[in-house]
């Protein structure tokens, strides 16, 4: 089966939804970067997403605070889908998801606020 943007996205979401970064660590090409319009500059490879994402999820778990990462749909950055997510609420919404994929891996994900998370159409699928 081929992994598609749409898949890299139910991943993401799943990781989130649940605080597990299993759902998504194989799918990440080694060469991945993730970047966040929060952060100076970005995240260089497969590892050390995983050593920076695995803290925040135990941290966020621990703190028995709720993330919600939901499926939506908008038109930027040359993408239709994207996840948003939420703290505390799903209506308290934080940032808007891209991922991109090519030869079957996930080789970025960009966490933006602009666009607005708000701007999105919301499917109301929360993978878990």
């Amino acid at each position: 089966m081929k992994l598609t943007e749409i898949d890299a996205l139910r991943a993401y979401a799943r990781m989130m939804n649940t605080l597990d970064a299993s759902h998504i660590e194989p799918l990440l090409d080694e060469d991945f970067r993730y970047s966040s319009q929060w952060m100076i500059g970005e995240i260089p490879s497969k590892q050390e997403f995983l050593d920076y994402m695995k803290p925040m999820l135990d941290s966020i778990r621990q703190s028995g605070s709720r993330v919600y990462a939901e499926i939506a749909v908008v038109q930027a950055w040359g993408h239709s889908e994207c996840v948003v997510t939420a703290e505390g609420e799903k209506g308290n919404l934080i940032a808007t998801v891209f991922a991109h994929v090519k030869d079957e891996k996930i080789t970025r994900i960009d966490m933006c606020h602009v666009p607005s998370p708000a701007e999105t159409m919301r499917t109301g699928e929360y993978p878990s």
